[in-house]
């Protein structure tokens, strides 16, 4: 089976110089392999990804030069199927819904001086005490709610399954110009508390959406930042609990500006678009990365 590697970007703004060496990462490494390189785009929050957004983002690509397999999948088209495992987990007791507002939490952060891993204040289960009435009461009264999973049960149901091994809950870390140099990673679901998969306003989140879509697109080489290297332990999770394959990892270093930050759209950084009509050309974004 040859090796498959994504770029899957969230069109919540422009693309700049840290997608451009993740996306030309990716297509070096399928080259190198003889693998497929897909584009994926990651535009759940429909509240501010934008569809002249994704069209400036497959536009940068171009420009950069990188040829990708089609059709491009854009998650808004798949919120049924989200829905449907989350449905499914929720009926197994693993998903539990929460009622709590960006109020609520902000006042929680305070009691519970906790942080997650990306330095968050970890959710102390607040709504998994609920009795199961007034769940019920407030569902019925239409009061918002996301769906969190159950981590301590969700643990508990991958230990106790009869093929359970040390895989279950760790991956592999590939690297190497061919990723084939390979270290064994654990996973520790409980240092990020029970997370959200499903949220208020779509049916889904970034870590369902992300597992549920590499496994239905065959990925089996994540290469991606290492903003996102904690992530991996709810992702393993996650799919182990559904069946679903686990790919080999890369993490690699982030592009930074000249104060050591991480470029970012939050922190407006300067996009592709941008360079590219200062007269910055492909060609040099390339060779100041590394590739021809």
């Amino acid at each position: 089976m040859s090796p498959v590697f994504r770029f899957a970007p969230s069109p919540n703004g422009y693309l700049h110089l840290g997608h451009a060496y993740s996306a030309l990462l990716n297509a070096e490494f399928a080259r190198r392999l003889g693998g497929r390189f897909l584009v994926r785009i990651e535009d759940i929050d429909v509240t501010r990804c934008k569809p002249e957004l994704v069209d400036a983002a497959l536009e940068d690509l171009a420009w950069l030069g990188l040829q990708w397999e089609g059709p491009v999948l854009r998650q808004s088209a798949h919120f049924q199927r989200y829905r449907a495992v989350a449905v499914d987990l929720e009926a197994k007791g693993l998903l539990y819904p929460c009622f709590c507002t960006r109020g609520d939490l902000a006042k929680l952060a305070g009691e519970y001086p906790a942080r997650d891993p990306d330095g968050a204040p970890l959710y102390p289960g607040i709504c998994r005490h609920l009795e199961p009435g007034e769940r019920a009461r407030r569902i019925a009264a239409g009061v918002p709610h996301a769906l969190r999973l159950d981590r301590a049960k969700a643990v508990k149901e991958v230990e106790a399954r009869p093929a359970a091994s040390s895989a279950a809950l760790s991956w592999d870390e590939v690297s190497g110009e061919r990723l084939e140099i390979t270290v064994r990673l654990e996973a520790d679901p409980l240092r990020w508390g029970d997370v959200v998969i499903v949220r208020k306003e779509c049916p889904t989140s970034y870590h369902l959406s992300v597992v549920l879509d590499d496994a239905l697109q065959g990925v089996t080489h994540v290469v991606r930042g290492t903003d996102l290297y904690e992530a991996t332990t709810i992702h393993r999770l996650l799919q182990t609990l559904l069946d679903l394959p686990a790919p080999v990892y890369h993490h690699h270093e982030l592009v930074k500006d000249d104060a050591g930050r991480k470029l970012a759209k939050s922190a407006a950084s300067k996009p592709l678009r941008e360079l590219r009509a200062e007269g910055v050309s492909a060609a040099d974004i390339r060779k100041r990365f590394g590739f021809s």
